[in-house]
C-alpha cells in the first residue's frame, strides 16, 4: 500500500510540473503573436534577436521546435503587448498606428542575406538606423524618415488637409516623441 501512495505521488508530481511547463514560456522567451508574409498569423513563446540580427526565434505554445524568422518572412510581430511592423526585412516599433503610422526603427537588416532556394539574396533593408522615427502611410506603403532637417517638410506633407495635426507638430518643435500626438490628431480626424 505505501508503494501505491509513493508511486500516485509522483505521477501527479510529474503531472504538475508539466502542466505547468506548457503555460510558461521557456526562459528569455515572452509570449507573442506572428503575421505571416502570407498573412496568418501564429501564437506562442517568441525569443527577440530584432537589435542584433533582425529576427527572432519562435517556439509555438504547443511545444515543439524552435524556428528563426527574419523581418522579411513577417508582416508583424507582437511580442509581450509590444508591436512591431516588418517592412523590408527591417522591425519598426509602432509608436502610433492608423492610417498614418509613427514608428521606430528597431533593427538594420542592411547587408543581411537570405537565400532564394540556393542563391544568396541580399536585402538592402530601408534607409536610417535603429532608433530613427518614420511615419508609414498605410494607404500606399509610403516609409518617411522624419530627422530635425526634414521635420518640417514630412509632418507638412503627412498631415496634408490636417491643420489641427500640421499645427501640433509644429509645436512639438522637433521633439520626436511628441510626434504621436499630432499623428493621433490626423488619425482621428480622417476616422469622422
Amino acid at each position: 500500500m505505501k508503494n501505491v501512495k509513493i508511486i500516485i505521488v509522483v505521477v501527479l508530481s510529474v503531472y504538475f510540473s508539466a502542466t505547468n511547463a506548457q503555460t510558461e514560456a521557456p526562459k528569455g522567451f515572452k509570449k507573442g503573436t506572428l503575421t505571416l508574409a502570407d498573412n496568418s498569423t501564429i501564437s506562442g513563446n517568441i525569443k527577440s534577436s530584432i537589435r542584433s540580427s533582425a529576427s527572432l526565434a519562435f517556439i509555438s505554445d504547443e511545444g515543439g521546435k524552435k524556428k528563426n524568422y527574419d523581418g522579411s518572412e513577417l508582416i508583424s510581430a507582437e511580442i509581450d503587448g509590444i508591436r512591431f511592423l516588418c517592412i523590408k526585412g527591417d522591425f519598426f516599433q509602432v509608436i502610433s498606428n492608423g492610417g498614418l503610422s509613427l514608428l521606430q526603427k528597431a533593427s538594420d537588416a542592411s547587408n543581411k542575406f537570405s537565400y532564394n532556394g540556393s542563391e544568396a539574396v541580399f536585402s538592402s533593408g530601408t534607409q536610417g538606423k535603429p532608433d530613427d522615427y518614420f511615419i508609414f502611410d498605410s494607404r500606399n506603403k509610403e516609409l518617411k524618415k522624419i530627422s530635425k532637417k526634414n521635420f518640417d517638410e514630412v509632418t507638412t506633407l503627412a498631415f496634408a488637409g490636417n491643420p489641427a495635426a500640421i499645427d501640433k507638430a509644429k509645436a512639438i518643435n522637433g521633439d520626436m516623441a511628441q510626434l504621436k500626438e499630432a499623428v493621433e490628431i490626423y488619425n482621428g480626424q480622417a476616422n469622422k
